[in-house]
């Protein structure tokens, strides 16, 4: 599932996300003087993340890299401690969780645990369910993966990188899921579908996210696609004139071409003259039936 992997990598989904101490649900009750020094350790503890990370992205060579290896040796072995001194605060277990998981560290399975440990202590925190996801589903077990998605987003439901990782998931584990038995064809394509739909409306600045909404429409049985040609139209003013528009019309073309609408659809097409584009044009044009025929275009 190497395209599954790339868009995991791609989307930053070991995000270093700060919980605040008061989600935690542990087991026994932490006494406010205790939770205060909890949290202000563990506050120290990430932004010595950040920073170390933040060097890391910027070393240009493996002895740069290793330059940094004692340092995060020492913040490792602060985290062990900290997790002995407060062995029932969740976040804790989620923070170095995502610490171990950085490729620099590359502690996948260990990170793993530690989220399985915060889950426990509280089964609450979306951020914990999205990792467990990412983590199965970089295994190749997307059965399993989809329900701490699921979980996440029902947590966390004005998340949009939930949303979005969902219906990747969904889309590109879409044979995995339908041989499972758990899922039928149209409950598949209805929920990817919605899944984008969801990241699109959550984050409309979010360009990639609206984009890969547009796409779902080709990817399910039996696709609406006057509200696929309203949703390419809608974006027109909203992408950057040349390259970016143009790719829209193309877009707008395909879509005309599903519906029958051949004229329209040429139309659309005369107006495309990017360079860039012109391959993509061409094999649209190849589809074009003749001159006066206006029947469909199968997919």
């Amino acid at each position: 599932m190497s395209s599954l992997k790339s868009f995991i990598q791609l989307c930053g989904v070991a995000l270093l996300v700060v919980i605040p101490l008061q989600a935690a649900a542990p087991a026994k009750a932490i006494p406010p003087a205790a939770e205060s020094k909890a949290q202000t350790e563990l506050k120290a503890l990430v932004d010595r993340q950040h920073a170390l990370l933040a060097m890391a992205d910027k070393a240009t060579d493996a002895a740069s890299l290793e330059d940094l290896r004692p340092k995060f040796q020492k913040l490792v072995n602060d985290y062990e401690q900290y997790l002995g001194d407060h062995p029932t605060v969740a976040v804790g277990y989620v923070s170095y969780a995502l610490l171990l998981g950085k490729p620099v560290l590359g502690e996948r399975r260990r990170a793993a645990a530690l989220l399985l440990k915060a889950n426990d202590l509280d089964p609450d925190l979306p951020v914990v369910k999205n990792q467990l996801g990412n983590y199965l589903a970089e295994e190749g077990r997307l059965v399993e993966a989809v329900n701490y998605f699921l979980a996440a987003v029902r947590l966390a439901p004005e998340e949009p990188l939930y949303h979005y990782q969902l219906g990747t998931l969904l889309s590109e584990g879409r044979d995995d899921f339908l041989k499972s038995g758990e899922w039928t064809r149209p409950t598949l394509d209805r929920a990817m579908q919605d899944a984008f739909r969801q990241a699109a409306a959550l984050a409309p600045a979010r360009i990639e996210f609206t984009y890969r909404y547009g796409e779902s429409f080709y990817e399910v049985e039996n696709a609406d696609w006057d509200t696929a040609l309203q949703f390419w139209r809608g974006l027109e003013s909203r992408v950057k004139a040349g390259v970016e528009r143009q790719t829209v019309w193309l877009h707008e073309a395909n879509v005309l071409l599903k519906q029958g609408k051949a004229a329209e659809a040429r139309r659309q097409l005369g107006a495309v003259n990017e360079p860039a584009l012109q391959k993509q044009k061409e094999k649209l044009t190849a589809q074009m039936p003749a001159e006066g025929k206006t029947e469909g275009l199968k997919d």
